[in-house]
């Protein structure tokens, strides 16, 4: 890992972390889960395999995990927004747009800066969660044989 993502990891669980905690999310860096009764909210930072940058994808699931669409159940305790159906995720990131550009930048050397914008940015965390449509069942994203 270089040097740069090793300082963002830093920066994140010094300052995010901390505040996903309080708002209830269990989990180690960088997969988050908060159990609610009727379901799971899910949040993880995905890292650009280039380097330099990343988004914060958030997901729901069931309070008992989920199935994949190819059948395999994932148990609540293991459960990250990854493993739903990527048209089940949403992403937070400071500009719109689908490539890494608008992703939180970090390449800049700016780790702090870039900490801080996303600081900023985790109100919509919340509200995401709170107007998130209900939770996608894994027969839901199978494709249909008919």
């Amino acid at each position: 890992m270089d040097e740069l993502r090793t300082s963002m990891d830093r920066e994140l669980k010094g300052a995010a972390v901390p505040l996903l905690r309080e708002a209830g999310f269990t989990g180690s860096f960088p997969h988050f889960r908060r159990r609610r009764a009727e379901a799971l909210d899910l949040l993880t930072f995905q890292f650009d395999r280039n380097g330099g940058g990343f988004v914060v994808e958030l997901a729901r699931c069931s309070a008992e995990g989920c199935t994949t669409h190819w059948g395999k159940h994932i148990p609540a305790t293991k459960v990250t927004a990854w493993d739903l159906h990527p048209s089940a995720r949403h992403r937070i990131q400071p500009r719109s747009g689908s490539g890494t550009d608008s992703w939180f930048r970090f390449d800049h050397g700016q780790v702090a800066a870039t900490c801080e914008e996303l600081l900023a940015n985790l109100s919509r965390v919340e509200q995401w969660l709170r107007e998130a449509p209900p939770f996608a069942q894994a027969d839901d994203l199978r494709p249909s044989l008919s």
